[in-house]
């Protein structure tokens, strides 16, 4: 699933090019990705609007437009977005669940192959049910707010990261990321660190978040960018994906261990 750097990296692609264009027209192809309303609503709904702006909060897309209501994406596992030019009058594209014609023969398509995702047309996006269960940006939480959310939490600190409700944006892939860097194993109670270990693990977090946004996220299964391509923080990864593969520090042999029905990766050496 596209995790915050992924998500955030569609927006600044998206905020380079799609505001200020106006939605000449929208074609459901796949009803089930459409959550609300009734696709044929969506549809005619949509006709007309002009972008504005495009935000993120947590892993989901905000279009904000002219008649100030809003349409979200949430891409979850297999969701993309990619922008196209028509060709030749050609207006299909293999594979896209619903197409967005914008002025200026720009077409904004929304694939998903598992058709998990889930496209919203809604008054106010802040009264989204999900959105008002969502804790913290990372980037807007302070070191002494981290420190208070950790204290007394018995959850291990892995799944904890994973949490929504906890802090807002952050998956498998970058949990694991970010236990590494700050050299704390996934298993450890949040209460358990002490006061360097969470001022490691809040460091951590802006550090490696920052940096997978700067390669324009990590593309190891359905995730592009908004042309098409893949980013490019793979290459940077230390641990995820890696098991039986040695440390990049300590040259031991990198684990994995199921933690919360999902696949934890770490170095046994360097994460106590």
């Amino acid at each position: 699933m596209p995790e915050l750097p992924e998500v955030e990296t569609i927006k600044e692609d998206l905020r380079k090019v799609i505001p200020g264009k106006r939605v000449i027209r929208v074609c459901v192809h796949n009803s089930r990705v459409v959550h609300e309303p009734a696709p044929a609503v969506f549809e005619k709904a949509l006709r007309g609007k002009k972008v504005k702006d495009v935000l993120r909060r947590g892993k989901l897309l905000i279009f904000e437009l002219s008649n100030g209501s809003a349409m979200t994406v949430h891409l979850k596992m297999t969701g993309q977005l990619v922008l196209r030019k028509t060709k030749n009058g050609s207006t299909e594209s293999p594979g896209s669940r619903v197409s967005f014609y914008l002025s200026g023969g720009t077409v904004l398509d929304f694939n998903d192959q598992r058709l998990f995702g889930e496209l919203r047309l809604v008054d106010d996006w802040r009264r989204i049910k999900f959105v008002r269960g969502l804790g913290p940006e990372p980037f807007d939480l302070s070191y002494a707010d981290f420190r208070k959310m950790l204290s007394g939490r018995n959850t291990g600190i892995k799944p904890l990261l994973m949490e929504q409700s906890f802090i807002s944006g952050i998956g498998n892939l970058y949990a694991s990321e970010i236990l590494f860097c700050a050299n704390i194993d996934p298993r450890r109670p949040a209460r358990s660190l002490s006061g360097q270990e969470s001022k490691a693990l809040y460091k951590s977090i802006k550090e490696v978040l920052k940096k997978a946004i700067k390669h324009g996220g990590s593309s190891i299964d359905d995730y592009v960018r908004l042309s098409g391509k893949p980013g490019n923080y793979v290459r940077f990864h230390r641990v995820y994906g890696r098991e039986g593969k040695p440390c990049f520090v300590c040259k031991g042999l990198v684990k994995r261990i199921p933690q919360g029905g999902r696949s934890t990766y770490f170095c046994p050496r360097c994460q106590k």
